[in-house]
């Protein structure tokens, strides 16, 4: 399990390092054109029952810890999925208690252009 650590908190939100490091492209995309959008998971059984939802934005702090030091291969398609999920006005949403989620991935070489969709338009001055 790697560890997100949200804001000035020392406290980490564990997630496989799977989807940790999808959402790690998904969030440095986004945030670096200024995107804001939600992330929400369902508590894994050992943390009782429910869901928390953060709100990540360009001004708070994200630390990515991974357990293995290589890298997880990207799969275009969840990649793609979780980028319309965080476009989307629910955000992104982990289901911790599925087990599918952590199943080996295949695809890898993501061109980083086209993860996020277009760039924002801008107005000619």
């Amino acid at each position: 399990m790697g560890r997100l650590y949200y804001g000035t908190t020392t406290d980490a939100i564990e997630l496989p390092d799977r989807m940790l490091a999808h959402l790690r492209i998904v969030a440095s995309t986004k945030l670096r054109r200024s995107e804001s959008f939600t992330v929400s998971w369902t508590h894994s059984s050992g943390d009782g029952e429910g869901r928390s939802t953060i709100w990540l934005h360009c001004s708070i702090p994200l630390r990515f810890d991974f357990d293995r030091a290589e890298a997880e291969q990207i799969d275009r398609a969840y990649l793609e999925q979780l980028a319309q999920e965080a476009a989307s006005s629910n955000g992104i949403v982990f289901d911790l208690t599925e087990q599918t989620q952590t199943a080996p991935v295949t695809h890898t070489d993501i061109p980083r252009a086209d993860i996020a969709g277009p760039e924002p338009a801008r107005r000619a001055a």
